[in-house]
């Protein structure tokens, strides 16, 4: 018997923390601070010069190069490798050249023409036919359909 009024009196004591456990509180929720506007200074009808012009705004960036720009280079020597028969190296530039532009038609060009000189003709079929959704240019566009035949 001694033994069962221990067990409960152990059992009487841990009940107040099992239970202390089981309530927990959520962590308040913490909000982003409010942005406020930046200040706009206040100028009176005192203040200002009769005649002034308010300051142009600040000039705008020049807009970034073309993209055209950047892969032109990779281009170029993608041909030349194409043109020695290092295919891979040819396709390795030209995959840097897309994700440059991943919607350029003129490099999706590029990889089919590779494509078929290496005798790959399905990649290069598959490659003009995804060129064809960027084309804009009907030079390129007559080159990638002449690769889909």
């Amino acid at each position: 018997m001694p033994h069962r009024t221990y067990a409960a009196r152990l059992a009487w004591l841990l009940l107040p923390l099992v239970l202390a456990a089981c309530a927990t509180s959520q962590p308040p929720r913490h909000r982003p601070a409010p942005v406020e506007p930046a200040p706009q200074p206040d100028y009176s009808e005192e203040e200002r010069v009769p005649g002034a012009r308010t300051p142009a705004p600040a000039e705008r960036p020049p807009p970034p190069e073309r993209p055209v720009a950047a892969y032109g280079p990779l281009i170029d020597r993608a041909a030349d490798a194409r043109e020695r028969g290092d295919y891979e190296q040819a396709l390795a530039l030209l995959e840097r050249a897309q994700r440059i532009d991943p919607q350029s038609a003129r490099v999706y060009l590029e990889i089919a023409a590779t494509h078929h000189a290496r005798g790959d003709y399905r990649q290069a079929r598959t490659v003009a036919e995804r060129g064809l959704l960027y084309c804009r240019n009907r030079t390129i566009c007559a080159a990638l359909k002449s690769f889909t035949r």
